[in-house]
């Protein structure tokens, strides 16, 4: 581990809980760098190369990813927002320098967006912080490993088959049901059954379902949504915090623990708790429990 990585961690972390202070959306060297060097503790004469050469990228350029990734999270999740308050939120000052901003990486403008939200342009700007993440986690493993009792839980589920970059429109689709039926997270958990590692699978072949867990009287009322249940029984459980983009080092973990153990996997799926979510906090801040089921 790098002897600067705890301190580039807290950059991270401090970009995540402030992306609406930073900037106008149009210049981003209006980013407070001494604040910035005050968290990591580091000369302001070398700041900028020592974080360009952990991160992978200049400051500024994480800055306005991690900004926009949020924005685009809130877009396609949160219609209840209106587009001048998510671009306000995210440290922009105005609608215009928001759009323009977001249709340069994007290439479509917030209303657009937020009425066919399109990835695959993401992905490849994104790429940069995908591996710092994972480049972090796998130098910084801080996890747990406990096998607990999980009660059957009878879920809703919509089932997303197809490329992981189109994801988000199953999820949009799930949270519109979700408002409909008076099922927000706060009243029933939310889950995901992870039946595919999207890093080996053929784009088409790729299973994901998103589910929350209901009582046996729901009546869904919804081709889309399918009734299945979360089996009783032992699972080997991990809490991840932080970002989904490195969740998979926290899953590789299960699988080495399990290396060791004398427990067998089950004929069930691994499968996602979300206990906290993006974008009502921070990325650093998300947890998500990871279930590997065991006998």
């Amino acid at each position: 581990m790098s002897k600067y990585q705890d301190r580039f961690e807290d950059v991270i972390s401090f970009i995540e809980g402030n992306l609406n202070n930073y900037g106008n959306g149009e210049n981003d060297s209006l980013i407070d760098i001494n604040r910035l060097c005050e968290v990591a503790c580091l000369s302001k004469y070398h700041f900028h190369r020592q974080c360009s050469a952990f991160f992978g990228m200049p400051v500024m350029s994480l800055v306005k990813l991690l900004r926009l990734k949020r924005a685009a999270y809130q877009l396609a999740y949160r219609h209840e927002q209106k587009i001048i308050e998510i671009a306000i939120n995210n440290g922009y000052k105005s609608h215009e320098a928001f759009s323009r901003v977001f249709k340069k990486h994007f290439n479509t403008t917030p209303s657009n967006f937020r009425k066919n939200p399109h990835w695959t342009p993401w992905y490849t700007q994104y790429q940069p912080v995908l591996k710092l993440r994972e480049k972090i986690m796998e130098t910084n493993k801080h996890y747990q490993i406990e096998v607990v009792n999980f009660p059957e839980t009878l879920i809703a589920t919509l089932e997303h088959k197809g490329p992981a970059q189109l994801l988000g429109t199953s999820i949009q689709a799930f949270i519109k049901w979700r408002k409909e039926n008076s099922l927000p997270p706060s009243k029933s958990k939310t889950f995901n059954l992870v039946y595919d590692d999207p890093n080996i699978t053929p784009p088409n072949d790729y299973r994901f379902d998103i589910a929350c867990a209901i009582t046996k009287n729901l009546q869904t009322n919804n081709s889309d949504i399918v009734k299945k249940v979360i089996p009783a029984g032992h699972c080997a459980r991990i809490r991840h915090i932080g970002s989904d983009d490195a969740i998979g080092v926290a899953i590789n973990m299960l699988y080495e623990w399990l290396e060791n153990e004398d427990y067998e996997v089950r004929d069930f799926p691994l499968f996602f708790e979300r206990v906290s979510f993006f974008p009502e906090v921070a990325e650093s801040e998300m947890i998500t429990d990871v279930y590997l089921p065991i006998e």
